[in-house]
C-alpha cells in the first residue's frame, strides 16, 4: 500500500494510534510506556539507568519511524528488539546476583520484576511484528 501522502505528519500518527484495537492502546498507553518510563524514576539503579538508556533508545528510533511510516508500523517493534533483549539480560544477571556482588535493594528488585515481566510478553509481540514486517506486511492501521 503506498501512503507517502501520510508520512511526517502527526495528525496521521494519530489517526493509526486511534485505529489500533483497544486492548492494544491500553497495552502499550497503560502498562508498557508508563512501567519503561518508571524507570527514570529509577535511575539512581543500576536496572533504573539500563532501562532508562534502553527506553530512550526505543523512542529515539521509534519517533522516526512512525513519522516516516505516517502511522504504528510494525517495524516499531525492531528496536525493542535490540533494547530489551540486552536490558533483560543485565536484568536476568543482576536478578540471579551475578554482578559481582552489588546489592539489589528491594524497590529495585520489585521494578526488576515488573519491567522483566512487561517487557517480556512485549518481546513477543515485538517478535512477531518483526517477522511479519519482514515477511512483506507493510500495512499502516488507520490509513486510508
Amino acid at each position: 500500500m503506498q501512503h507517502n501522502s501520510h508520512r511526517f505528519s502527526v495528525k496521521s500518527v494519530w489517526r493509526s494510534w486511534q485505529s489500533l484495537p483497544i486492548w492494544v492502546q491500553v497495552w502499550v498507553g497503560g502498562i508498557l510506556v508508563p512501567v519503561n518510563a518508571a524507570a527514570f524514576f529509577m535511575i539512581h539503579t543500576p536496572t533504573g539507568k539500563a532501562a532508562a538508556i534502553a527506553a530512550i533508545f526505543v523512542v529515539i528510533t521509534n519517533i522516526p519511524i512512525m513519522l516516516y511510516e505516517g502511522g504504528m508500523s510494525r517495524l516499531m517493534a525492531m528496536p525493542h528488539l535490540f533494547a530489551w533483549v540486552p536490558l533483560s539480560v543485565f536484568i536476568a544477571m543482576r536478578l540471579l546476583d551475578f554482578s559481582g556482588g552489588m546489592v539489589m535493594e528491594k524497590p529495585e528488585f520489585i521494578f526488576a520484576v515488573v519491567i522483566m515481566v512487561v517487557n517480556g510478553i512485549s518481546l513477543v509481540f515485538d517478535a512477531v511484528d518483526t517477522v511479519r514486517w519482514c515477511r512483506g506486511e507493510r500495512d499502516i492501521p488507520g490509513l486510508d
